[in-house]
């Protein structure tokens, strides 16, 4: 129970613990950027704009002509078909159609203004050395392509895309008129009814994107706001239809909310990336979706599938980039919070999770550490330079490791000080590194530091820049990876507000920090008032008294909203551009909290027209510096803001989000739409990082983020602090999951290799791994680790029990409860009512399945010097499969690897060795389920001792123990076989 009079009575800590971790290192008293300096410009969004224009019922669209056909597709004119509309943008009289069948499961449609010089091609053109276009197979043509695509110039120019084994047109812009113009591009494409699409992020909401529906991709710093644009722009989806087979073999569509679940279908799944890196909206209808941009080009690529795995392997292989391969030890629990007050307060964590015995590979910290929350500069006195070095030595010792966060911005020195000396700024500057404002002075805005500058990722000398300034650091803090934050750029004001204010830098931010007084949050999760009533009515009053305490009278003349709106220019208008996005910032502004439209990179490329590029290009960045810092070592990098093919360099964590169940929840929609952005490595803040949790959320959220491939738990410094061990039920059920997980940390590795060098997923939704069901289309309420482990999380306060479904039984498929290891017993397709008491998740083993396991320990490290063990989960058949994959968890390039095939019959298990991987630990036992008792077993034509075989007959387990003297040489060091009959 949460003892809010105390936290009450103890406020002022919070406040004094953040003065302390801040007062040597900037004194916020001498200037406050006013609140005004965040205030934009009042916009009413085009969605919600009743005086909007209708581009489609007023654009005249465009005729082709002149078009060329080849064996690879054809080219060809388009030409506005009447007179300029002129709705948001200045129509582009004429484009360049390319239709190009790049392979077998690949076709691609590009348009682009037929005029374009230097002056404007950052207009249009995304720059390929920063999103590479996907190429043609030399051997691809129209004729051998599982895609068709068809055009007409009636009564515009249209196309529809078809799969030829089907006839199903799976994109369609017949009906609908192409607008193109130098600030906004639209386009139609109907959609069949009760449609299936997933993706098109980042956004906060359910897995399968609503019928009415508006998808904002504009990189923002704004916590987690459901169904509106958060960090990063993933511009695509993937839509999945289901079939009834007739008799005569033709296909019929069917609705997945009408399927039966009883009954297996056939499906069919295809993808569709838009390369545009511009703003834009995905709006979607009950039967159709529409792609808005501010600018950019069309540049559309389809993928044929037929399959979800099919589609997401393409679209990395081909398009985005395959995913990084992530350390070992990354798997591990990760620590952190914003409020940490120093290195000392650091050991006294990792000592805390060691007297309650709970796994932490990684500890982490935010701006706290920071002299004046500058990037690679450390307060002097908590946090000095000396005693990080004694603390991450030991920690180093321990098998654990330290990542600090780095802000996407840095502070620049205010000239009337001379003592504000920040070297990192003046190496920059010295060659010209940082965002302009048009008229080629420095763009100046506002973060943690006060006023700021920010790095030109599209500037040669960037790189090396930022390499360097990592390496620097590294020498006075050996930190292990990094984590990058606020990268959409962020920025606390309204375009360059620190142009003539530097002479009151350091400044405070416009806005009250966390923990500084009057700023002490008093939220809870959904329920608390029910389980702690007078703590609930207590933190509800105080509340208000800090409301009240902050709050300023205001009175308003007029009960009507005035709205700027601009006009279409040949020049474009930058900062307030025609059509106005629903950003979800306060009055749409695009330059609130962050930096404006205008800010100019090098060769006067504008802000406008890469914003969602930054994120992507300091990941870029930030990776090829640890190669420096780390020659031959995966980079291990955490990002915010993100584009498609990030997940090339880095992780990703769903951001500030809230200690909400709903947050809860929606986390795994986050998490499975990244495994099909090809961003395997995702995790959340466990317990929320705004708001206080409970102990009930904490408890049910560290136990479901234990099956999550990134594993941490952070949040900020005016909540309450969430570290497991502060509960005697959360540490146990803590403990429980990350028993499991340390266990299956050879499986979750093997996983990340496969996503690595095939584009496979890591974390999977039900209707993906199980295609012919298309009851499981929505279901975005339990998950698959891999294709093997199923997690039923409990993620509604008050209940002892959770709903779930279990797929494949119409077919015969098996499901082992883990703790039990029996089968389920559940009906196809019906939500089985399962107990789960507090500090318990259900979690079940795929019958046909192989898990090779290790035992669980503190440290990766550790767990990985232990014996090895298998779990043989057998079908209906009697038959299971699973594979293994080893080298030294670390290197870019390993010198050797190791590949262990399993494979299992009703009397058998074979595992098959390939690779040089030396791999010393024996193995112990092996547990079979769902088998019939043995008479004996041999191993490898031995004998195994009776005493070390027992079998449960009415669970029918099987188990084998003792294996450690016929694997004395190592588990895997040649193939083996054992049989039992």
């Amino acid at each position: 129970m949460v003892n809010v009079a105390g936290l009450l009575a103890s406020s002022w800590l919070l406040s004094g613990a953040y003065a302390a971790s801040s007062s040597t290192s900037a004194s916020y008293s001498q200037f406050t950027i006013p609140t005004a300096a965040d205030v934009g410009a009042n916009l009413i969004a085009n969605i919600d704009d009743h005086e909007a224009v209708n581009a489609q019922s007023v654009c005249p669209g465009y005729r082709a002509s002149n078009v060329h056909q080849s064996s690879k597709g054809f080219t060809a004119t388009l030409r506005l078909a009447g007179k300029p509309c002129n709705a948001y943008g200045i129509d582009v009289d004429s484009l360049d159609l390319l239709v190009e069948y790049q392979a077998k499961d690949r076709l691609n449609v590009y348009i682009v203004p037929s005029h374009v010089d230097s002056s404007n091609a950052s207009w249009y053109f995304l720059n390929e050395d920063v999103v590479p276009r996907p190429k043609a197979s030399p051997s691809a043509s129209a004729a051998h392509g599982d895609l068709a695509l068809e055009w007409s110039n009636e009564p515009s120019f249209n196309f529809k895309v078809t799969r030829k084994a089907t006839g199903d047109v799976l994109f369609n812009t017949q009906g609908s008129v192409l607008v193109y113009e130098n600030q906004f591009i639209e386009f139609v494409t109907s959609l069949p009814e009760d449609y299936n699409i997933y993706g098109l992020g980042e956004h906060f909401q359910q897995l399968r994107i609503l019928h009415n529906a508006t998808l904002t991709a504009y990189g923002s710093d704004n916590g987690n706001p459901i169904d509106s644009n958060l960090y990063g722009s993933h511009p695509f989806y993937l839509d999945t239809r289901y079939f009834e087979k007739s008799k005569n073999g033709s296909l019929a569509p069917v609705k997945a909310s009408e399927a039966d679940p009883k009954k297996e279908y056939d499906s069919f799944s295809h993808g569709v990336f838009l390369r545009n890196a511009h703003g834009l909206e995905t709006v979607t209808q009950p039967q159709n979706l529409t792609w808005r941009t501010l600018g950019g080009s069309i540049d559309l690529t389809f993928y044929s599938g037929p399959s979800q795995v099919e589609v997401t392997k393409n679209y990395q292989v081909s398009t985005v980039g395959l995913p990084a391969m992530q350390q070992y030890n990354t798997l591990g629990y990760h620590q952190c919070r914003w409020g940490y007050t120093g290195w000392t307060d650091l050991e006294n964590v990792i000592a805390d999770f060691e007297k309650f015995e709970i796994p932490v590979e990684y500890i982490w910290v935010d701006i706290d550490y920071m002299h004046g929350y500058r990037d690679f500069d450390n307060e002097k006195t908590n946090w000095s330079y000396e005693e990080g070095e004694k603390f991450l030595d030991k920690l180093h010792a321990g098998g654990r490791r330290f990542v600090p966060l780095v802000d996407s911005a840095l502070y620049i020195p205010n000239p009337d000080n001379t003592s504000d000396a920040y070297p990192t700024y003046d190496r920059g500057a010295a060659d010209d590194l940082f965002l302009k404002n048009p008229d080629g002075s420095l763009y100046i805005g506002s973060v943690w530091p006060g006023y700021t500058v920010f790095p030109d990722w599209h500037h040669p000398k960037a790189g090396n820049f930022w390499a360097n300034e990592l390496s620097l650091w590294h020498e006075k803090v050996a930190y292990d990876g990094m984590w990058i934050d606020m990268g959409e750029f962020s920025s606390f004001c309204v375009g360059s507000c620190g142009t003539d204010n530097l002479h009151l830098n350091p400044a405070h931010p416009p806005f009250a920090l966390p923990g500084e007084p009057g700023n002490v949050d008093y939220n809870y999760p959904e329920g608390f008032s029910k389980s702690n009533a007078s703590e609930a009515a207590s933190a509800s009053s105080a509340a208000a008294s800090q409301s009240a305490a902050g709050s300023t009278a205001t009175t308003s003349s007029s009960t009507t909203q005035s709205y700027l709106r601009s006009t279409p220019t040949p020049d474009r208008n930058i900062n307030h551009p025609p059509y106005v996005l629903n950003n979800v910032q306060p009055g749409h502004d695009l330059a609130v909290h962050a930096i404006s439209p205008n800010a100019t990179h090098i060769d006067n490329i504008l802000e406008y027209d890469v914003h969602n590029l930054n994120g992507h290009q300091i990941l870029n960045a930030t990776y090829s510096g640890l190669l420096q810092v780390f020659p031959q070592k995966r980079p291990f990098i955490l990002g915010r803001a993100t584009f498609a093919g990030s997940g090339k360099y880095a992780a990703h964590w769903g951001g500030d989000n809230n200690s909400k169940w709903a947050d809860m929840f929606f986390s795994i929609s986050q998490a499975l739409s990244f495994s099909l952005f090809g961003i395997p490595m995702f995790g959340v803040d466990t317990c929320g990082f705004s708001g206080n949790t409970d102990e009930e959320l904490c408890n049910r959220w560290m136990q479901m983020s234990a099956f999550f491939p990134f594993y941490r738990n952070h949040n900020v410094i005016k909540s309450l602090p969430q570290e497991p061990y502060r509960w005697e039920s959360v540490t146990a059920a803590t403990k429980k999951a990350m028993s499991i997980r340390y266990s299956i940390l050879p499986y979750m590795y093997t996983l990340f290799h496969s996503a690595h060098t095939t584009g496979s997923t890591v974390l999977r939704a039900l209707a993906w791994e199980f295609p012919t069901e298309p009851h499981l289309a929505s279901v975005d309420t339990q998950f698959l680790l891999g294709p093997d482990v199923m997690v039923i999380p409990v993620l509604e306060p008050g209940v002892d029990s959770v709903k779930g479904v279990f797929p494949g039984l119409a077919v015969g498929q098996v499901w082992y409860d883990w703790y039990s290891q029996t089968p389920v017993n559940a009906e196809a397709g019906v939500n089985t009512t399962i107990p789960a008491p507090l500090g318990h998740i259900p979690v079940y083993i795929r019958g046909g399945s192989i898990l090779p396991m290790q035992e669980p320990a503190l440290t990766t490290r550790d767990a990985r010097k232990t014996d090895w063990s298998l779990i043989v989960a057998t079908s209906r058949n009697g038959t299971a499969k699973g594979e293994l994959y080893l080298d030294d968890g670390e290197s870019l390039i390993p010198n050797a690897t190791k590949l262990v095939d399993f494979r299992a019959t009703s009397n058998g298990l074979r595992a098959a060795v390939r690779g040089s991987w030396e791999e010393k630990n024996p193995l112990a036992n092996v547990t079979v389920l769902g088998v019939k008792e043995p008479k004996d077993v041999v191993f490898n034509g031995k004998v195994v001792d009776e005493e070390a075989i027992k079998y449960n007959a009415t669970s029918k387990v099987l188990s084998i123990t003792g294996l450690q003297q016929l694997t004395e040489e190592g588990a895997f060091e040649r193939s083996w076989v054992l049989k039992w009959a």
